[in-house]
């Protein structure tokens, strides 16, 4: 079954891409929070919508601590586990099923 191998190696690497692109947004995200962005900017606003979702969901069960929010962090590991663990499982499913 080498076509399905390649279908599942291809989807291992698109979930790397994705992965790691949005990786980069929430820590771009984190950056420019420090500085205070202008809200009616379009980056900045697509950036708080791509992210906020995820860091809301994140920092409903773990709130700031000390004015410091942990939710990107959070994020950041649970992103690279993911890539460790799904995308290297799926490499491993597609190499063995392409024989």
């Amino acid at each position: 079954m080498p076509v399905l191998g390649n279908f599942v190696i291809a989807l291992a690497e698109a979930t790397h891409l994705i992965l790691n692109a949005y990786m980069w947004i929430v820590i771009i995200r984190a950056i420019i929070s420090w500085v205070s962005p202008d809200p009616f900017n379009p980056i900045v606003n697509i950036l708080y919508r791509v992210t906020e979702p995820v860091l809301r969901y994140v920092r409903r069960f773990l709130p700031p601590i000390g004015g410091i929010d942990f939710s990107p962090i959070i994020v950041l590991v649970a992103i690279l586990f993911l890539d460790r663990f799904l995308v290297t499982s799926l490499l491993e499913l597609g190499m063995t099923l392409k024989g």
